[in-house]
């Protein structure tokens, strides 16, 4: 994104790196996550206003610590710290990190000893009825503290365990916090990040949807040219923000092709054609590879070869489909920030986890250029972008689909027998999570067919058939989830109608996981 004021993320592995990245963006201030040895070089062009260091679980004196290039202190952009990012730079400049005494974990009080800088205006908000003057609650991890801090800074504020809980080198623009702002567990967070971006860093609040649209169009139309794209459609929530984005750039320049791989829910095709055909009026062709689909995925079980050799046969197909339109030079699909982030191998928590449909499925050689103008954001950006190109509310709020559909709900070989024992049960899953009302509450409501038979009994026989699990989800972007305490009442109705409406099913379970240490989907 060509933003004129941004925000660089370096991450060192900590599991909240990808929460800092969206609470600056909420601040409606662009910024991006790179590792932690991102070049100077690759800074410097990068032009960020301001440098934001992650937390990690690694100690600065760890043998194999990730450590970030002393120069990034001397290029006179603003840098802050946070937690091990704090940690890092005083060790690097010249002070001193040692084991705490006590180990800080959870919530803490920190009293704020100078309401300057990044603390700036705490008084008014720690003025609020019932809240003690000068301390605010925040969220610590750390088992390290700063014992002396470099020269040249100065403590703002401590805790009973941390006498330098935040520090300041005003005259070099250096700052660091041990506790974690980016966390809804520090309630006062998100105004010390907006004191760092805006009063420190001077960035002004110029990311929103408007903003990217007029920038994406006007790039979409420079790189494109009068060449052709063709997109991916599947009627997801990204595919179809993509399709409106691309449309609104170069209009009859873009051929929409649906696949039909055969891995999609309960009466998807129709669905999606019918709303694209209709509502959208976009140019689409239809393509049912069912059978090439599953003849592909014949014996293979392994959930890694499954997402990339549907992403392998998505391109074949195509590629196929546009010598049959004619020439085409761009493929647009709607690869996500988060996609992006989970696929590259970063140091931490933050190492690779899978493959994704966008990102990982991909062959090193096809036909097409990739344009993928969604790739900077976070699903529920993705959202309010939907918005602003006047999508309806039943597509935007659609719940996410993977792109390798049912393959990676039915753990095992992927059958026509399976298929149908899984699109049964999910269309009752997603039903009643409608009758209920929760359907716009839950990130994603889904069946999943195990690998596995067990023993029941139906009308006095024995049975050995198949086990359902559902999986109900919460979350803002994918990233991180909570699993979704349904009522009890509908767990019944789900467990009761899958058994009895759905041949071959004797067992459902309840996946009670959350993301980390759990992903969203089984494989």
């Amino acid at each position: 994104m060509q933003s004129t004021d941004k925000i660089l993320v370096l991450d060192f592995g900590s599991q909240y790196t990808q929460l800092i990245a969206r609470r600056v963006r909420e601040a409606k201030v662009y910024s991006e996550i790179y590792p932690f040895n991102f070049s100077i070089k690759k800074i410097k062009e990068f032009n960020p206003k301001g440098i934001i260091l992650s937390g990690s679980p690694a100690s600065v004196y760890d043998k194999k610590a990730p450590i970030v290039d002393k120069e990034v202190f001397n290029l006179g952009v603003p840098v802050l710290g946070i937690c091990y990012g704090m940690q890092l730079m005083t060790y690097i400049l010249g002070g001193k990190v040692a084991k705490s005494q006590k180990r800080e974990y959870g919530r803490a009080e920190l009293n704020i000893d100078k309401s300057i800088n990044l603390f700036h205006g705490s008084r008014n908000w720690l003025s609020q009825p019932g809240q003690q003057h000068g301390t605010t609650i925040v969220w610590m991890s750390h088992g390290d503290r700063i014992e002396e801090m470099p020269a040249g800074f100065t403590s703002i504020a401590h805790t009973d365990n941390s006498p330098v809980a935040a520090m300041a080198n005003i005259y070099k623009g250096l700052y660091g916090l041990q506790f974690h702002p980016e966390v809804v567990h520090t309630p006062y967070g998100r105004y010390i990040l907006e004191n760092f971006v805006y009063k420190i860093c001077g960035c002004s609040p110029t990311w929103t949807m408007k903003a990217f649209v007029d920038y994406s169009v006007e790039h979409i139309k420079k790189v494109v040219g009068k060449e052709k794209v063709i997109c991916a459609l599947s009627g997801g929530v990204d595919s179809s923000v993509v399709a409106a984005l691309v449309n609104k750039a170069i209009g009859k320049q873009l051929i929409c092709v649906f696949v039909n791989n055969g891995l999609l829910r309960k009466n998807e095709a129709k669905t999606v054609l019918d709303t694209f055909k209709i509502h959208m009026n976009l140019n689409i062709k239809y393509v049912d590879a069912t059978k090439r689909f599953l003849k592909r995925l014949k014996n293979i079980t392994d959930p890694e070869k499954k997402r990339k050799l549907i992403g392998r046969e998505f391109i074949a197909v195509f590629e196929d489909s546009a010598k049959k339109t004619g020439k085409m030079d761009f493929l647009a699909q709607g690869t996500l920030y988060p996609d992006v982030i989970e696929s590259k191998s970063f140091k931490g928590p933050s190492a690779t986890i899978k493959s994704h449909h966008n990102v990982g499925g991909l062959p090193t050689k096809m036909t097409f250029k990739l344009i993928e103008p969604l790739r900077e954001l976070f699903k529920d950006e993705v959202r309010v972008l939907g918005k602003e190109l006047g999508l309806s509310d039943e597509l935007i709020w659609r719940q996410p689909f993977p792109g390798p559909g049912l393959a990676i709900r039915i753990l095992g070989e992927v059958t026509e027998n399976r298929l149908k024992i899984l699109r049964e049960a999910d269309a009752i899953v997603l039903e009643e999570i409608r009758k209920a009302g929760l359907y716009r509450d839950i990130w994603q409501s889904f069946a999943v067919l195990l690998p596995i038979k067990t023993v029941g009994v139906m009308g006095d026989e024995r049975t050995y058939e198949n086990v359902i699990a559902l999986r109900a989800v919460t979350s803002l972007d994918g990233m991180t989830a909570d699993w979704v305490k349904l009522p009890y009442d509908l767990l019944v109705t789900m467990s009761n109608r899958i058994i009895n409406e759905v041949k071959g099913v004797n067992r459902v379970v309840y996946d009670i996981s959350s993301k980390p240490p759990s992903t969203i989907e089984w494989e």
